[in-house]
């Protein structure tokens, strides 16, 4: 998704509050995340966060914000991959204050994932979840960002471009209890028809 995209998304979105939500969460993310290469990004066993870690590692490089070169944690690395594909669960353990972990996944946390999510909250990592509105991971986290295709206006694939790219935005400034209303008639539709020029992707 090219930025001319994304804003034409931005553009769609602005009336439905989506825009501050991601903002929000971004600016918050952004706050956190303050040592070069101790953002610790993670999915399920079934889902890891290809895309979110891709579109971070650009935005990090773009915006010159080494504390947004994220680490990718892997279930099960395969053997031989290339050391920023070979990090695996082990690296949960040795999470603490100065780190920050993101959860990204479309499905419900397994209960391994949230045994280590707890265990490096403990340890004083700043705990962040982009999801579908898990409310085990929830009760874990310090921010969260829910999509749920059945009542939001943007897919789960939109809601990662756009919270990266407010990420790396140099005059990001959340907006810290915005609100959030409801997709306005219409604008659903439309929302479907540009996702899925974009990428092909549409929320049902």
């Amino acid at each position: 998704m090219h930025n001319a995209q994304v804003e034409a998304l931005r553009a769609l979105l602005a009336p439905t509050g989506w825009l501050d939500r991601t903002r929000q969460f971004a600016g918050a993310l952004r706050h956190r995340a303050r040592t070069p290469q101790g953002l610790l990004i993670v999915g399920t066993p079934d889902e890891e966060p290809w895309h979110m870690t891709a579109h971070l590692a650009d935005e990090s490089e773009l915006a010159g914000l080494p504390e947004l070169m994220r680490t990718l944690i892997r279930w099960a690395p395969p053997p031989g991959a290339p050391p920023h594909l070979s990090i695996g669960l082990e690296r949960l353990e040795q999470a603490g204050r100065s780190e920050t972990l993101l959860v990204v996944s479309s499905q419900s946390a397994p209960e391994p994932l949230l045994d280590r999510v707890a265990d490096a909250k403990k340890a004083g990592s700043s705990i962040f979840a982009l999801g579908q509105g898990d409310p085990e991971l929830d009760d874990l986290v310090h921010e969260s960002l829910a999509v749920r295709p059945d009542q939001d206006p943007v897919s789960f694939d939109a809601a990662q471009h756009l919270v990266t790219f407010a990420v790396g935005d140099p005059a990001l400034a959340p907006a810290l209890g915005a609100p959030t209303s409801a997709c306005p008639p219409g604008l659903r539709g439309r929302l479907n028809r540009l996702l899925s020029t974009i990428s092909g992707t549409q929320p049902d």
